[in-house]
């Protein structure tokens, strides 16, 4: 196991190197977006919809617009039908195309509640019944860029992690990466991405939008070992456009005005971005 950490983090640190030798002279000429899981992995589910399926949905219009209103910005999409790609190609297809942001489109969504429905006799004593509610309520809006985080900060992370260990040969492809180990997080804390700052500058400017202009509820910018954005080797993001388990929040991201709202947000964020973080 320690040898695999080992390969794992020399790998990373490789990737980290070669990045830091292109930092000089920062423009951003091409954007990777990526619309969350895929194909047999999809991801959330709501009421009625699929994470995967809306991920692409806003995945395709923002690159649409980027497009339309940034054609000196080369953009490369991840998938542009409802395909699994693994976690572990996603950064690499960024690598690939010498990317300069990456921009990853989730749903998020929370567990069911367990509560106790009643009382049952067993063996002389009273003990009690159970049932799983869905949670509906919670809201909100939150991005996320590579970082570490304390133990008990660990569920998005693990969360957004779990498709590796849906992947043929993961513990090969991901140099002994075990989502599952809490252990490796500790690995993934000794080398915070070299583009952490701009990471942070373009999550902030996302989540300023949603809350300032489309009127969402403010999660926050949060730092936590998303795999995908430790391996980028970029100023990479996460954004969680809102709650497909919130009936609400699942209208709103499935409507057309609502994904209108969501791609405009990014796409501020990413306009304001360039224009104060690239260099001559």
């Amino acid at each position: 196991m320690k040898l695999k950490r080992n390969a794992f983090l020399c790998s990373v640190l490789l990737i980290l190197s070669t990045h830091i030798a292109l930092s000089q002279g920062y423009k951003v000429k091409t954007i990777v977006i990526d619309a969350g899981h895929g194909g047999d992995k999809p991801g959330a589910a709501g009421s009625y919809s699929l994470e995967k399926n809306v991920t692409l949905q806003v995945a395709l219009k923002l690159g649409k617009k980027f497009e339309q209103e940034m054609p000196e910005v080369k953009i490369v999409y991840t998938r542009k039908t409802d395909v699994d790609v693994s976690l572990y190609r996603r950064p690499e297809i960024a690598t690939a195309a010498k990317a300069d942001l990456f921009i990853s489109i989730h749903c998020n969504s929370m567990p069911d509640h367990k509560v106790v429905t009643g009382y049952t006799k067993k063996n002389g004593r009273k003990v009690p019944k159970y049932s799983y509610v869905k949670n509906k309520t919670t809201s909100g809006v939150e991005t996320f860029v590579a970082g570490s985080h304390r133990l008990n900060e660990q569920d998005g992370a693990l969360r957004e992690n779990a498709d590796i260990s849906l992947e043929k040969d993961y513990k090969k492809n991901y140099d002994g990466y075990d989502p599952k180990d809490p252990e490796t997080f500790i690995i993934l804390s000794l080398f915070k991405n070299v583009y952490r700052d701009k990471s942070l500058k373009l999550a902030r400017l996302i989540q300023n939008n949603y809350t300032r202009d489309n009127k969402r509820f403010d999660r926050g910018v949060k730092e936590q070992g998303i795999l995908i954005l430790q391996r980028c080797g970029l100023p990479a993001v996460l954004t969680e456009i809102g709650f497909i388990s919130n009936p609400a929040e699942e209208d709103y991201i499935n409507s057309a005005s609502g994904q209108a709202e969501i791609v405009n947000a990014i796409f501020k964020a990413v306009k304001t971005y360039k224009r104060e973080t690239e260099v001559n």
